[in-house]
């Protein structure tokens, strides 16, 4: 039997058991909950409920949630929502930071075809932005400024208070792009200073198929999905009552996310001196920086990522190169690229992002499999350079 570890929380995160429990129960509110009758009012009650669970986990007010279906959508309604208020005011300039998401950076260079204009913050290897760049862009211009909580490939946590009040300073609106930081940290959306900030469920233990936009109140946005009144007349269409559900549960364990963080921190903490005290050349990626305690991303030298990485899944190790999103490109990280990775080196990472489940005993047995992987691959490696030296 193949022992089974997944180590790629980052990517998706497997459904809470509150959720799992919560099916049956959310299966029953099949109503549409537009619908003025009884089966309507109870999905109607429900989705109520969810909204009011979620938003307090955050902080915020339940009238400041639009459910969508997932960070993606969320990204994309952030910008091009409250893009064409901002227009009104002769502000047609964005700034995104250069390693956001591919969702929040091709609909910001999508813009680009209406006029605005882009611009992107370079990030060096450590994960640090460039504030300095970041002022001398910022202007009375500027109509919106994006920049993530926390990286999901490299896990390093940005200064979005100190990039949020910098923006506010020249009159522009802040979204941030909080989907990794999702029941990865116990500060409040409220506390960031956000005029709107972008959230995915599956990412943090509840079903796929939900999001939500946080939109602070007095903002002004747009729907970009035109049809019913759903979402106060901002995102049409039926609401996913099962998801949002989903969510909803997830967000009523906010008294135990303390020590779920704590725990998941340490076992991160103790999977990287294992591999350092058991592995040769190996470097964590802004180790020394703020990063979210449930990422590692590791580079190895002398060893091709996509080798290390399905050779460790033939030992029931789930991990990434990468972003999900993609996955399968034989292209070099674009996130790697932008903060100045060389092409080869980007294609020896490997990232780890551990979640509520995870042991110190499959962090073992994940070590002792790495070990043995990267002794076999750089000795192929080395062999092959000798006989091509002798061809």
């Amino acid at each position: 039997m193949i022992k089974r570890v997944y180590f790629d929380h980052n990517a998706t995160t497997p459904p809470h058991e509150n959720v799992v429990k919560g099916l049956g129960e959310s299966l029953e509110n099949w109503g549409n909950p537009s619908s003025i009758h009884w089966a309507g009012r109870k999905a109607k009650g429900e989705l109520r409920e969810a909204r009011k669970s979620v938003a307090r986990f955050l902080g915020v007010d339940p009238l400041e949630l639009i459910f969508t279906s997932g960070g993606s959508e969320a990204n994309n309604l952030a910008i091009q929502g409250a893009l064409g208020f901002q227009r009104l005011l002769g502000r047609d300039e964005i700034v995104v930071s250069s390693v956001e998401h591919p969702s929040l950076l091709k609909t910001a260079e999508m813009m680009t075809q209406f006029g605005y204009r882009v611009h992107k913050i370079p990030v060096n290897r450590e994960g640090e932005l460039d504030l300095e760049f970041l002022l001398n862009r910022l202007s009375e211009r500027t109509a919106l400024v994006s920049v993530m909580w926390a990286n999901n490939e490299t896990g390093h946590v940005f200064p979005v208070q100190q990039v949020s009040e910098m923006a506010h300073n020249v009159g522009s609106l802040m979204h941030c792009d909080f989907v990794q930081g999702l029941g990865k940290t116990t500060l409040s959306l409220s506390s960031l200073n956000l005029d709107m900030a972008s959230l995915s469920g599956h990412k943090f233990y509840a079903l796929k198929g939900v999001g939500a936009l946080y939109v602070k109140k007095g903002t002004n946005l747009s729907s970009h999905i035109f049809g019913g009144s759903q979402e106060r007349g901002r995102r049409a269409g039926t609401e996913n009552l099962l998801a949002i559900a989903s969510l909803g549960r997830v967000c009523e364990l906010q008294s135990s996310l303390a020590l779920e963080i704590k725990k998941v921190e340490e076992l991160r903490d103790y999977l990287e001196d294992r591999v350092f005290n058991a592995v040769s050349d190996v470097r964590v990626t802004g180790q020394k920086n703020l990063r979210i305690g449930n990422t590692s991303h590791l580079s190895f030298e002398g060893v091709d990522g996509e080798s290390l990485l399905m050779n460790l899944d033939l030992k029931g190790i789930a991990l990434s190169s990468g972003a999900a999103c993609s996955s399968g490109s034989r292209e070099p990280s674009p996130i790697l690229l932008a903060m100045g990775f060389a092409p080869w080196e980007a294609q020896q990472t490997l990232r780890v992002s551990l979640g509520w489940s995870n042991t110190k005993d499959e962090v073992d047995y994940f070590v002792e499999e790495l070990v043995k992987t990267v002794s076999r691959l750089r000795l192929i490696r080395a062999t092959r350079t000798v006989l091509d030296g002798q061809v």
